[in-house]
């Protein structure tokens, strides 16, 4: 998972600081939004020429890093 969680970028000349996926203008948030709509890994990266399938699946490793919380309150 690391190795796939190294493609994920934190540039603050990027996209305002947002991790991005290997430096390019792509906003993690941008792509799990794509893949939570229900586009499939192929129609995003048919759509999105200058991206990998290992770029998708960092994103979701990179999302899966995020949910490891220790606990979320109730009510929020």
């Amino acid at each position: 998972m690391d190795n796939l969680l190294s493609r994920i970028t934190i540039d603050p000349q990027v996209c305002h600081g947002k991790p991005c996926v290997r430096g390019l203008r792509y906003p993690v948030e941008t792509l799990l939004g794509l893949l939570s709509s229900g586009m499939s890994t192929d129609e995003v990266l048919e759509d999105y020429e200058d991206l990998e399938r290992d770029d998708l699946l960092a994103v979701l490793a990179y999302a899966a890093r995020l949910a490891q919380t220790r606990r979320i309150a109730a009510g929020t």
